[in-house]
């Protein structure tokens, strides 16, 4: 797909994971449209291309574990009043909205990040679904009554609940996001889960970091038809807190070389980060990044790295 505007023509974006919504549930003076204090922005989105923004609720560690569900619903409530309000931004819920989305729209997801706010209550899961939930990630870096995430000391995998998630997931036709689980419950996850994909992952072959994949992780993720998103997080791209485009080719470049040739695309992780790529400080600079994409890259590989390889993968 592809987006006029004015005399040029902008590749469009498939971004699979940003924390926009945790920003503005801080902040409630933040305006989508074009605050300086967020990296991505309905202003933004419109000028470099993107056509589908996955929007994360993810519940901060300091709110109180009996406030985190009504956290959630809170986030979801600034997603309609906020995001949603905003004539060009449509809500994405299925690939029939994505393929319907005209020249001037853009599709916002509603992703879930670590299902700590639900508990161990299926039916707090159920609700966050029905309200258009579309993703779902099991942790975040820690344990909770799912699994353990990639920070956890104790490295343990699903729980008894977290098979439960798991399969209302596959019967609810929702992604479910391996990004964050602990290498154990990335590989009891993904022996259960119909729809895997890690929507903000690197590879741990090029830089040793608990949150990265390794290349036996990739291969099987990518066997079983995932999409695996590159981030943007600089010290999960090298050493350290400085990356540049480079490196986020380097990563390309590798999962590729494991076969991920059509199954790879981005999840930039804006607005959940403080340290940024050079020259990829918000989602305005995306066009640095792709066109250095379109010098070293076809044209068709390029399409299906920013857009097509995601929406193609969508399970609904």
């Amino acid at each position: 797909m592809k987006v006029k505007q004015g005399r040029r023509i902008i590749l469009a974006i498939f971004d699979a994971h940003c924390d926009v919504l945790m920003k503005m549930f801080i902040d409630p003076d933040i305006s989508f449209l074009d605050s300086a204090k967020l990296h991505i922005t309905k202003r933004g989105l419109l000028d470099a291309g993107g056509k589908v923004q996955c929007f994360a609720i993810y519940i901060p560690e300091k709110v109180h574990p009996d406030m985190r569900f009504q956290s959630a619903l809170a986030m979801v409530d600034i997603f309609h009043e906020k995001i949603l309000s905003e004539p060009e931004m449509k809500f994405i819920r299925s690939k029939t909205d994505i393929d319907n989305l005209k020249e001037k729209e853009i599709g916002a997801m509603l992703t879930l990040e670590g299902c700590d706010c639900i508990g161990n209550d299926l039916l707090k899961l159920k609700t966050l679904l029905h309200l258009g939930v579309s993703s779902v990630g099991l942790t975040w870096n820690y344990a909770n009554l799912v699994a353990d995430g990639a920070l956890e000391t104790r490295g343990s995998g699903l729980t008894r609940f977290g098979t439960e998630v798991v399969t209302l997931l596959n019967e609810q036709s929702i992604w479910c996001d391996l990004s964050h689980l602990s290498e154990a419950g990335f590989w009891d996850t993904l022996k259960r889960a119909d729809f895997p994909i890690a929507s903000h992952s690197n590879a741990n072959n090029l830089c040793s970091h608990p949150r990265n994949l390794n290349d036996s992780q990739i291969k099987a993720l990518l066997q079983k038809n995932g999409v695996i998103g590159v981030t943007f997080v600089p010290q999960f791209l090298s050493s350290g807190y400085s990356a540049s485009i480079k490196d986020i080719l380097n990563h390309i470049d590798h999962i590729c070389s494991l076969g991920g040739e059509k199954q790879i695309g981005f999840g930039s992780d804006f607005d959940g980060i403080e340290h940024m790529v050079d020259k990829l400080a918000s989602f305005n600079d995306y066009h640095n990044l792709i066109n250095e994409l379109n010098r070293l890259y076809s044209a068709e590989f390029v399409k299906g790295l920013l857009f097509e390889n995601f929406t193609r993968n969508f399970p609904r």
